[in-house]
């Protein structure tokens, strides 16, 4: 089993009518898996600059482990079901993590 952390890749279609809710959505879900899913580090919501439908989600986990024990569970069905009937098309793709540059300090 691997050790290196993993990166998560939704790329997502919303309608522009759908957006409210979907936005509303995503902040449940993202500060109750923040608040205590094992293995979770940290995520984002990206909306393109030229696509105003176009969106990317992406989280970094511990493990590629952690990440689908959460995405396996019930909880983690019930949890995102809002956010995904939002969803006119959909994307996911699981990367383990090869290298990184260090963070560095700013002033």
């Amino acid at each position: 089993m691997s050790t290196q952390r993993a990166r998560i890749v939704f790329l997502v279609r919303v309608a522009e009518e759908r957006t409210a809710d979907f936005l509303r959505a995503y902040e449940a879900v993202r500060h109750l898996v923040a608040e205590g899913v094992p293995g979770h580090l940290v995520d984002q919501v990206c909306r393109s600059a030229a696509d105003p439908e176009q969106w990317l989600i992406t989280s970094e986990w511990e493990t590629l482990a952690d990440f689908e024990a959460w995405e396996r569970s019930p909880e983690h069905r019930d949890l995102v079901r809002p956010m995904r009937e939002c969803f006119s098309d959909a994307r996911s793709l699981r990367f383990v993590i090869h290298a990184q540059t260090p963070e560095v300090a700013r002033v």
